[in-house]
């Protein structure tokens, strides 16, 4: 039985039996009624699909639901016992004209896939919203669960009166019903796939507003948001954000916005950071700023709307036929909401952000045992569940970002203007997108499409260079390497920056630009010059690949990164300096000194949170473990220090105070935690509002001083739903085995915790603090594995089996165990397997930095 799974050979065989490009009239077509009014369980679904075929074929049609009374084909009625199961409906002897009807009852989750359900602590309002990518529409109608199938999609709605209801369409005027309910009859949609259809109701707030289109039609624009949320919800900000994307992306793509409207709703327990419902777009409730955030987040969200606004072309109006170009949705809205926020916003340093966090993403992911192809090999839904990753989001981006630079960008977007054009509507495949690019620019990119697009792995990038008794350049060469096991070379278009200490400054001094390709590359326009304190391989950030700092340049970095003026170069030396340290080319503990000396003069707000990231996962897991506990006394007394010195009420000073927090591991450390919190100590300009709050109690609870009774005095305090998950993060950190267990049996032991708890209870639960307590769950996280990944969702079965992975210990005891279970476990599903693959390859990793960091 194929439980819940559906492969690419399937796909193309059922596409094969159904194909929209030839069906006559309209192609296929949906007609869905949804009764949201049956109680907190179950929801009404009756669907009413027609479609060609090749006559007398067989098939089947996708639907999870609780219970289906009625299946009729073609006027013939089908006994669900015998053709429906598991997430299956088999279609026997279909007709060249079909006709299928389907009426079951759904189930409400609160996993944040199919039709989420939740329930307002504040004041008890009922919320719904969808979320369909990869395989979820199923969960909500009957449906041909895959992209090629497109359809127009016509939904009827029923649902309390005083409920708002969106969907792809425009809302209509609802028509009244009995008890209090009302109906809402949308028109169909254009044809568009299944994963991007929506539903959202319950009694959202919202706010209106127009803009006009390219194509001279006015579009309407809508924000929601919950009624406990509302006020914090600034619509005009995200109203005006959306206008310069829209004119952005209208003059650069030469094709107007495809849809009848644009809402934006934002919605609770979101797995994600939004999903590009066509005309529908959902945001995570993160992005409703209840308390004072970083820029970081702020500069995030821009970029995350204007990613969901690029993928209504990229994803939406043209979308791939299958999942393996997954890329050509989510790389190129990567791409483009860069872009756009740099040149369309005022955040225009946006490619800075996008190689302090995107990169350095896109790094990680690239040096998994896991890592693929850009253009992935997707054999199931599995397979692309566990794709969404910094391969196909940023590596993408990243390597677009270089093909711009390398075809030129108005060639670049003129070909994707044809693009559009030519396949509005429909399905592609990568060469459709290179046809294009090549008539615009020119060139032939077969060769570039295998090295960047259809490989795997990332290069490395070092200088080699000599100097005389003066200290001048004799040599400069440019090596190039790459992993045994994705060995290619690839070419590289790059600047190489050098940089001089004049004073208090770290100075570009000179700088060339130059074509990168095989082993080794000399360099003779640097031969003659001096050696520069700081030689900066890639600078400006146009390749994709890691950057080695030679020995000088390691040392100049340390004492004087903070002296590097632009925010590009010293993201770019950031990273340099982390990537061999996790590489095991440098000390931990140098990697630590450098962050202590030259972080409180970062500007860059993405910069200083990657940066903070990175430096305590030093602390807690690169470091020799006989130097941990004084490594993470200084890193904590390190950034109080840097808080208490910070600007008065500035983006920095909150980073270093939560970073601080997160990083206390002594007693007197707590202790100035608690003084914080509870006013005592007062810092200028620092509010500890709402969030800051508990982030100082997660901390003190992590210390173990304080007790699950505190906790639970801050929750009543704070009766909200983020309130909710603080809580719940709070009471997994505390260290003793006891608290421990409790949160695991939350977790494991039953199945009812929303989405976002589940994440919460799980980031506690692993506090580098309770690492002594996380011994004893080493066994119990292997037994667990198979029944968690069979028994639940996708989503939450992924938060289970990352978050709960006693990361903390980073010890041989560990990767043994988890080793063992791989063995144990050759034939489990690929897809979870992964997962594990990934967990030891952390601690792998882990271990050979310590054992480089005891050798310094």
């Amino acid at each position: 039985m194929p439980g819940q799974n559906l492969t690419r050979i399937e796909a193309q065989e059922r596409r094969a039996i159904i194909d929209p490009s030839t069906s006559s009239g309209a192609g296929i077509s949906y007609d869905v009624a949804l009764d949201l009014t049956k109680g907190a369980e179950v929801f009404g679904s009756r669907s009413v699909i027609r479609f060609t075929a090749t006559e007398g074929a067989s098939t089947f049609i996708d639907l999870i639901a609780r219970d289906v009374r009625e299946i009729t084909l073609n006027g013939a009625a089908l006994d669900p016992a015998e053709v429906f199961a598991d997430s299956r409906i088999r279609l026997d002897g279909l007709a060249a004209d079909n006709e299928l009807i389907v009426d079951a009852d759904g189930i409400y989750t609160n996993t944040g896939e199919g039709l989420h359900r939740f329930v307002d602590p504040v004041d008890g309002e009922v919320y719904l919203y969808s979320q369909f990518e990869v395989p979820d529409s199923r969960r909500v109608f009957a449906v041909f669960e895959q992209p090629d199938l497109k359809a127009t999609f016509q939904f009827t709605v029923t649902a309390p009166e005083a409920w708002k209801v969106v969907s792809n369409s425009p809302t209509p005027e609802p028509a009244p019903g009995p008890d209090g309910t009302a109906t809402w009859a949308f028109e169909p949609t254009p044809r568009i796939s299944s994963y991007i259809t929506a539903i959202v109701a319950g009694p959202y707030e919202a706010t209106f507003s127009e803009l006009q289109s390219a194509s001279g039609r006015v579009i309407p624009l809508g924000v929601y948001g919950r009624k406990s949320l509302w006020q914090h919800l600034d619509a005009d900000y995200i109203f005006d954000k959306t206008r310069e994307g829209f004119a952005y992306y209208e003059e650069k793509f030469g094709y107007p916005y495809p849809f009848a409207k644009y809402d934006q709703l934002f919605v609770p327990e979101f797995n994600a950071g939004a999903m590009e419902n066509a005309g529908a777009v959902t945001f995570t409730e993160t992005y409703v700023f209840r308390s004072k955030v970083t820029d970081a987040v702020k500069e995030r969200r821009v970029v995350t709307i204007l990613h969901e606004l690029a993928h209504m072309w990229f994803g939406d109006l043209v979308t791939m036929k299958w999942w393996n170009d997954l890329w050509l949705n989510e790389s190129f809205a990567e791409w483009a909401s860069t872009i756009a926020t740099a040149e369309a916003t005022e955040w225009t340093e946006a490619w800075t952000t996008f190689n302090a966090m995107e990169k350095t993403w896109a790094y990680r992911q690239d040096q998994l045992p896991s890592t693929h192809p850009v253009v992935a090999e997707i054999n199931d839904l599995h397979d692309v569940e566990v794709n969404f990753d910094g391969i196909t989001y940023a590596k993408g981006g990243s390597v677009l970002k270089q093909l711009t630079s390398w075809v030129g960008i108005d060639e670049f977007f003129a070909g994707v203007g044809a693009y559009f054009q030519k396949h509005a509507f429909g399905n592609t495949e990568l060469r459709d997108l290179l046809t294009e690019l090549e008539a615009t620019s020119g060139r032939d990119l077969s060769t570039w499409s295998k090295k960047w697009l259809e490989t795997a792995g990332v290069n490395t990038l070092a200088p080699e260079l000599k100097t005389d008794a003066a200290g001048r350049l004799t040599r400069f060469a440019i090596v190039q390497t790459a992993p045994a096991d994705y060995p290619t070379i690839r070419p590289h278009r790059l600047g190489v920056g050098f940089y001089d200490l004049d004073g208090d400054a770290l100075v570009r001094t000179h700088h060339i630009e130059l074509d990168v390709d095989g082993d080794l590359t000399e360099v003779p326009e640097l031969v003659g010059l001096a050696q520069p304190d700081l030689v900066l391989l890639n600078d400006e950030d146009l390749a994709y690949a890691k950057i080695r700092l030679d020995e000088r340049s390691l040392r100049t970095a340390i004492a004087h990164l903070g002296k590097i003026s632009d925010p590009l170069a010293r993201s770019l030396v950031w990273g340099a300096a982390w990537d061999q340290t996790r590489d095991a080319d440098a000390s931990a503990s140098d990697y630590v000194d450098l962050v202590l000396a030259n972080i409180g003069a970062e500007t860059e707000s993405t910069t200083v949170r990657t940066t903070l990231g990175q430096l305590q996962l030093a602390a807690n897991t690169y470091v020799a473990p006989e130097k941990r506990e004084s490594t993470r006394e200084k890193v904590a007394d390190g950034l109080w220090a840097l808080a208490q010195s910070a600007e008065a009420g500035s983006d920095s000073q909150l980073q270093f105070v939560t970073g601080f927090a997160s990083a206390a591991a002594t007693a007197a450390q707590w202790e100035q935690v608690r003084a914080l919190r509870d006013g005592e100590t007062t810092l200028p300009g620092l509010e500890i509002d709402a969030d800051l709050s508990w982030a100082l109690l997660v901390s003190l609870a992590a210390g173990g001083v304080v007790t699950a009774s505190d906790i639970d005095a801050a929750r009543a305090a704070d009766n909200t739903a983020k309130g909710g998950e603080f809580a719940a993060q709070a009471r997994a950190a505390l260290p003793q085995v006891e608290a421990k267990r409790a949160a695991w049996s939350s977790l494991i032991d039953t199945a009812d915790l929303p989405n976002t708890v589940v994440r919460a209870s799980a980031l506690g639960f692993v506090n580098a603090n309770g690492v002594e307590a996380l011994r004893s769950f080493v066994e119990p996280y292997f037994d667990m594995l198979l029944p968690v990944w069979e028994s639940r969702t996708y989503h939450i079965a992924e938060y289970l089996i990352i978050g709960l992975y006693p990361a903390a210990l980073a010890n041989t005891e560990l990767r043994d165990a988890t080793r063992r279970w791989l063995d144990a476990h050759r034939d489990t599903a690929p897809a979870l397997r992964r997962l594990v693959r990934e967990n030891l390859a952390g601690v792998e990793r882990a271990l050979a930095v310590q054992e480089r960091d005891a050798a310094a």
